[in-house]
Formats: structure tokens, sequence, C-alpha cells
């Protein structure tokens, strides 16, 4: 198998897998550009720096590259020339420079890879994200990736970003889906493709690529980010444009190309798990009248199976963001992290739902969000103590477009990102902590404090006080009651 060595962008060394930008002319019919690639000149002050770690493949060992390097690799000299064989001339549907991948190492980033080669002649650098889903999604990705025909495999380390700018804004705007879902996919989308627009200027790709289908929301997620953050680059969506019809087809093509992909033909649940959220569809879950089975789940003990005893745990706010959990402080990964397995242990946090998808068809998912859901309840609850009627009621108001435009991807809109401002302005004082009870799949505010509490004992106390003189409600209902009194005097011919 051939190495990857690790080189810094600042090498004065010129890289086969790292040639001159070219024209890149696709046959009619299918996707085209015929302009140079632009320096970025006009995004350059967009597209953000990638955060925490590169991981790139250094004799067959995994190395952590600061910010400030970037990221580049190049074969040993036999798998260089093969590389550059396959991708001297165009490909099936057209010619591309080089392509970043979004890649998992399943079966259909697997079989995407050589798809890309053969149909595009371009150089494939795989790029993958760490966003809570797991070390043992992320091991091996390496040799797959190579065996795959990749040049190139990029792994960074996105969950404290995805936590801080993307879990928290929305957590702190309340934003929930058709009133359960709450958002787990769709705010991991926007800051993977973010990432794939940075590698891509990194690394001098013309092109990025996802293996979404044709009939899901992630196609639209990536791409709208895509567009936002580059228009110049070009998209290549496989599901849109082969043959392959289904996981059967896909195995035929990854054995005819040699990929070797640990599947079988078996019909399994499709998920999707990130530090917020684990997902399942298909299999049985795809007749809305099925119960989910016992064993589906994974980060959460059936409720009948949690313990028969209750825990607490008190979550503490600065501004509508979590900042701690019973009074120790922790940065925004591991706060969730934490309350994941803490919520998991009790059964909270499971949601089955039917849902309408952005396409315009319905699905069917059963989410396990156990952090999630204890967050969530503590920053509504602190809400109610730090917030008036009407700011509750305008915030709740927009808290629904604000989950629909996340829900579509439409993450670096400026609808969404001014929305966010009024959040965070109206949130200034949501500063406290909530104590809740977790019971065999319940979350329970038992209590709730905070220094900017509108709430005054000694005003809403049944006891007499000087602040409000009850009587002074027989003038208020006479005036707020009026249009009635008026309404019913016409109707009686008063």
């Amino acid at each position: 198998m051939a190495q990857l060595k690790a080189m810094s962008l600042t090498s004065s060394i010129n890289l086969a897998c790292y040639g001159p930008k070219r024209n890149t002319s696709l046959h009619p019919g299918n996707l085209s550009c015929s302009r140079k690639l632009s320096p970025f000149q006009e995004l350059s002050g967009r597209a953000s720096s990638l955060h925490g770690h590169a991981i790139v493949s250094n004799g067959g060992s995994i190395t952590l590259a600061p910010n400030s390097q970037g990221i580049q690799a190049v074969l040993s000299s036999e798998r260089e020339m093969e590389v550059s064989m396959a991708t001297k001339g165009g490909g099936l549907r057209g010619k591309l420079n080089k392509v970043v991948l979004a890649y998992s190492g399943g079966l259909d980033t697997s079989v995407i890879v050589p798809w890309l080669r053969e149909n595009y002649g371009c150089e494939v650098v795989c790029f993958t994200a760490d966003v809570g889903q797991g070390i043992k999604e992320l091991d091996g990705l390496e040799e797959k990736a190579k065996a795959s025909g990749a040049c190139q495999l990029v792994v960074k380390d996105l969950k404290e970003e995805f936590v801080r700018d993307y879990i928290f804004p929305c957590l702190r705007a309340g934003a929930i889906y058709e009133r359960k879902y709450l958002l787990g996919t769709s705010m991991a989308r926007p800051v993977i493709a973010k990432a794939m627009v940075d590698v891509a200027r990194e690394v001098g790709a013309d092109a990025v690529s996802h293996g979404c289908t044709g009939k899901g929301n992630d196609q639209v997620r990536f791409e709208l980010t895509f567009f936002a953050l580059n228009p110049e680059l070009n998209v290549v969506a496989p599901w849109r444009e082969w043959d392959i019809t289904g996981r059967e087809d896909a195995i035929e093509y990854a054995k005819k190309h040699n990929v070797p992909v640990p599947v079988t033909k078996k019909s399994i649940y499709s998920r999707d798990r990130n530090l917020w959220h684990l997902s399942h569809e298909g299999d049985i879950l795809e007749d809305p009248a099925n119960e989910p089975k016992k064993d589906m789940y994974m980060m959460s003990v059936d409720p009948e199976d949690a313990p028969d005893q209750p825990e607490y745990v008190e979550i503490g706010i600065v501004s509508g963001i979590p900042v701690s959990v019973n009074g120790k402080k922790l940065s925004p990964a591991s706060l969730l992290a934490e309350l994941n397995d803490l919520g998991g242990r009790h059964g909270v946090g499971r949601t089955d739902l039917v849902e309408n998808r952005l396409v315009g068809m319905k699905s069917r998912g059963v989410y396990e969000t156990p952090g999630g859901t204890i967050l969530f309840n503590a920053v509504r609850e602190l809400e109610s103590l730090t917030l008036d009627r009407e700011t509750i009621q305008v915030k709740d108001s927009l808290a629904l477009k604000y989950a629909e435009l996340v829900y579509a991807g439409r993450w670096f809109e400026p609808l969404r990102e001014s929305m966010d401002a009024f959040m965070e302005k109206i949130t200034e004082t949501t500063t406290g902590s909530v104590t809740l009870k977790l019971y065999k799949g319940s979350v329970s505010v038992t209590g709730r404090t905070s220094p900017h509490s509108l709430y005054r004992e000694d005003i809403s106390s049944f006891e007499s006080g000087d602040i409000y003189n009850q009587a002074d409600a027989a003038g208020f209902i006479r005036l707020y009651g009026l249009p009635m009194r008026v309404r019913a005097m016409l109707e009686r011919g008063v």
C-alpha cells in the first residue's frame, strides 16, 4: 500500500498531486465550468480558516497539523504514477482537476472515489469531519481511502466548533422543527460543508462532491453552503448522475473496481450520528405503524430498564448558553458529551417523528438526543424567569422560522444571521441555573434561579403586599373586557 507523506503548505517543493490549476471543460449535458479557478479574493474574508487540528496520513500513522500549516500529501512514486496516468485525460463525463469528497468510508463514498476518477479524470481528496460520531467510525479510514483510489485523506476535528458555533446558537434560539426534531443532522451539515470549502482552497481543488441521495435534505444543505462560501466551486453529486440505483448495484460496482467494502446486501438501518444526536431511518421504520425494535437504540437505555432512582442535574447557563454541569465548567463539546452519558443512562431524549422533508415527501425517523433534550428543557425553563410575556411570544414565533432555515440548509443566509443577532441580544439576561430530575425517560424541572429573574415573591405571593393592590384588578378587568361588553350590548340592543 502506498504511503502518504505530510508536507507543509509553505514548502517550495512542487508535488505531483498538486498540479497547476487548469481550465475545466465538461461534456454538454453535465455540470460545466469553463473558467480558471479563482484565488477566492472575494471570499477570503468570509471563508474562515479551519478550526481544531487536521489529521493527515504519515507513513501509516496519524499526524495532527495545526491551523497554520496547509494539508498536503504526495503519494510514493509508484502510486503517484498510477494516479497521474488515471487522471491525465478526461473522464467519461468530462474533466476536473481535483475533487474534495465528503467521505465516511461507507459503501456509498467508497464507491464514489473510483467513480469520480473514472468519470471526471480527477484526483480525489477524501475529507472526513469528526463531529462526534465516535472513534469506531474513524478507524481504518486511511486504508479505505487509499484502497478506493484517493490521493489524500484529511480528517478534521470539528467537535468544539460544531457545538459552540452551530448547536448552541440553535439552542439559544429555541429552534425545533415540526414540534419534535432538535435538528441534529441539519446543524451538522453546514459545519462539514464549510470545512470542505476550506480544504478545497488549501489543496487547490476545483470541485467538491458528496454522497447524498437525490431524495433527501442533505444534498440541499451541503450545496447551499458551497454556493454561499464559494460559488465558483463545481459540485458533483453522483447519486443524481450515475446508474447505481441501490446497495446491490453499489456492491457490484465496488467489486468490479476492486474496492474492498465490508458490507452485505442485507437491509440495515440508515444512521447518522454526531455529538448532538443519533438518527435511525429505513428497515422496519419505513412503515410508520411499526414500533421500533428495542435493540435499535444505541445512545440510550430503554426507559423501562433505566435506574429505579431518579438523578438530579444542575445546568449553569450564561446569556442563554450552557457553561457548566453540577457546578463544573466544561468546554461546549465536553459538556454535551457528559450530558449524553447522563441522559442516556436514564433513557432520556427518544423521539419518533414523521417529518416533512424539504424535497416534499414525508419520512419517518427515530432520534436519540439525550444531552440535547436536557439542555433544551433547561434553557427554556430559565427563560420563564428572565423574559417577559411579549418577548417570549416573539422569540417563540421567530424560533419556528429559525428552525425552518436551519432544516433547509440556509445557515449562511443573512436572514438567519440577523435572527441570530436578535436571539443573542434578547437572551443577554438569561443567566442562572436550572435543576432537573431525570427518571425513566422523563426530564422534569425541579428548580430554577437567576440574578435577572423577573419573578418577585413579594408580588406573586397570595399574602397581602405593598406593591400589588388586589383592588386595582377591578378597573383593569373592566377596561380589558370593554370590547366584549360592547359587543354583548350591541347583540342585546342595549
